[in-house]
């Protein structure tokens, strides 16, 4: 029920299109339930051999009252779906804006294909309820209670044994409720995890072409498509079982009633039109009430699929703003604090041990150390990725909890090892850096990055689409681009993170020169891969599983029996 009534929740910016649906919707109800009245008084003037023309006048009202239910109907339908669309947009755009709130850690621990399908399939699922949920149901009870009123009218004897079959429905649906959904969050999450081995196997092809694992893929794929299709088959064969039972039940309640109205017709206590009319009543009696089987089937997995993402909407993000967050007014000059800072990702598996370290504002350094050492993980805690378990984090004597995200990460710009480029055009990833800047600026990054001259021989320019992850961009291409977009960002601090590995050394020159430039005058942190590349460092930081070890300039560690002159000497062997 709770995750209904927030469902329903967003119905309430459209309360036009709610109240025009439902004003139509109880129209058509209404229409519906004069064509069997009508019927009645047709079929009781033949019987009484009533003057003929107005039979026909009620022939014609018939007519009439099919149209309009069927016009009104049209109306219904047409708003209906606007309201839909409309509602939906909005469900999926609070799960999108919400995802984005939350922090780094939850898509490390989700696959991809797992959230994608949250946001379409379990929003399409949502959806359904708003094309045949609130408003069926409000029909139905509508339709449920004129009919009602009507067959007591007729004949009250009659309605009350129309209602024999109502107790057993009633205790069949409550039944087939409390199993659905537990089969549908099955469902569901079967569902979601058949999506993230598709996405893996598509992200992957080139892994599974050149490792010729096709065949293991179709397996894996095949195995999580099996699942999900024996779960669907199990809430099939309940709503297989379901279904016909509730009809028939109602069905033996149409048969009481002509055994019973027969007798009463054979009494001559109710005429031939009454009991047409009665039976016509009560087929129109017995739709709604299957109706709402059929709905009930359907709003159980709508409930499963909007229970997943009100589970994202409601997940807080591991890192939490400041109540009072500062900006402050004065440039950031970059000045780099770390103070003996703790951390783990899981309990008993710490990565950093008491790291502490300051970086004047312009100076560079590097990071270096064996791979898990925690060169990364000092990066993603001083962009706030996560928050730092013990310790201290500060920015020109600023606390980095205290900042405010969006203003940390505006001071900081990142050039990764394999940079992320999106499924567009060269100037709307180059734009990344900063949204409003024009095409004076955006070449002028292009040119500092050495990406201007390839970009103009591109067959559009700066409007050619690169493909999912600049993929018709070579490795070298790609770099530059991150470089220009890091240009036109135009941070106090900066971090590279071995912007320069697997290029040529033709390529490598123009990077190592862009990045000379974007270096100047800013706090630089170097992640080095390859020692060889630290020329030009002011400071080198040497990290030991979790533990800066040594601190100098390459010349001062190179020269005595250092871990950095260890590594560097193990490197030259290679």
């Amino acid at each position: 029920m709770k995750s209904l009534l927030r469902v329903l929740g967003y119905l309430k910016p459209y309360k036009k299109f709610v109240g025009l649906t439902l004003g139509f919707a109880i129209l058509t109800t209404l229409l519906d339930l004069v064509p069997p009245w009508l019927i009645k008084v047709i079929v009781d003037r033949l019987v009484e051999q009533v003057d003929d023309y107005w039979v026909y006048a009620f022939v014609g009202a018939l007519v009439l009252a099919y149209f309009g239910r069927n016009y009104s109907n049209y109306k219904r339908i047409l708003i209906n779906n606007q309201l839909e669309q409309k509602v939906v947009f909005d469900i999926r755009s609070h799960v999108y804006r919400a995802l984005q709130k939350l922090s780094l850690g939850y898509f490390e621990n989700r696959s991809t294909g797992e959230i994608m399908s949250r946001v379409n399939d379990d929003v399409t699922y949502v959806e359904r309820i708003f094309i045949d949920g609130v408003e069926q149901i409000v029909t139905a009870a509508l339709t449920l209670i004129g009919i009602m009123i009507i067959l007591l009218n007729l004949h009250w004897k009659l309605a009350v044994a129309a209602l024999i079959p109502i107790p057993f429905l009633v205790i069949g649906a409550w039944k087939y409720t409390v199993r659905a959904h537990d089969l549908y969050h099955k469902v569901r999450e079967r569902a979601a995890k058949m999506n993230g081995t598709l996405q893996d196997g598509i992200s992957g092809i080139k892994e599974t072409l050149a490792f010729n694992r096709q065949s293991h893929e179709v397996e894996r794929f095949e195995k999580r498509s099996d699942e999900y299709c024996k779960g669907t088959l199990e809430v099939m064969r309940l709503w297989a079982m379901y279904s016909p039972a509730m009809m028939f039940l109602g069905s033996l309640g149409t048969v009481s009633i002509i055994l019973y109205g027969i007798g009463l017709v054979q009494a001559q206590e109710i005429t031939v039109g009454t009991l047409v009319a009665f039976i016509g009543y009560l087929a129109l009696f017995y739709t709604p009430i299957n109706q709402l089987h059929t709905l009930n089937h359907m709003l159980q997995h709508a409930l499963a699929s909007g229970e997943r993402l009100f589970e994202i909407i409601d997940s807080p993000p591991d890192v939490q703003e400041d109540p009072n967050p500062l900006n402050p007014d004065t440039p950031i000059q970059g000045g780099v604090t770390f103070d003996a800072v703790n951390f783990s990702y899981m309990p008993g598996k710490q990565v950093l041990h008491e790291v502490s370290f300051a970086l004047r504002p312009g100076e560079k350094a590097a990071l270096v150390g064996h791979t898990g050492s925690g060169k990364s993980t000092l990066v993603k805690l001083l962009l706030r990725f996560y928050n730092a378990g013990s310790g201290r984090i500060l920015i020109d004597g600023y606390p980095i909890h205290k900042l405010s995200l969006t203003y940390l990460r505006e001071q900081v710009g990142l050039v990764s090892q394999e940079p992320f480029l999106f499924n567009g055009t060269v100037v709307e990833n180059i734009l990344y850096g900063k949204l409003d800047a024009n095409q004076e600026q955006i070449e002028r990054a292009a040119r500092a990055a050495h990406a201007h001259e390839f970009i103009e021989q591109l067959p559009n320019g700066y409007e050619t689409l690169i493909g999912e992850r600049g993929v018709k961009l070579s490795g070298g291409e790609r770099h530059r681009l991150a470089i220009a977009r890091v240009f036109l960002k135009d941070p106090p601090i900066l971090i590279l993170d071995e912007a320069t590995a697997s290029v040529d050394a033709e390529t490598e020159l123009k990077i190592k020169d862009a990045l000379n430039q974007l270096m100047a005058l800013r706090t630089t942190l170097v992640i080095a891969h390859r020692l060889s590349t630290l020329e030009g460092a002011d400071r080198v930081l040497v990290l030991k599983r979790g533990r800066l070890v040594e601190s100098g300039t390459h010349k001062e560690l190179i020269q005595t029996e250092s871990e950095y002159a260890s590594l560097f000497k193990s490197q030259l062997h290679l």
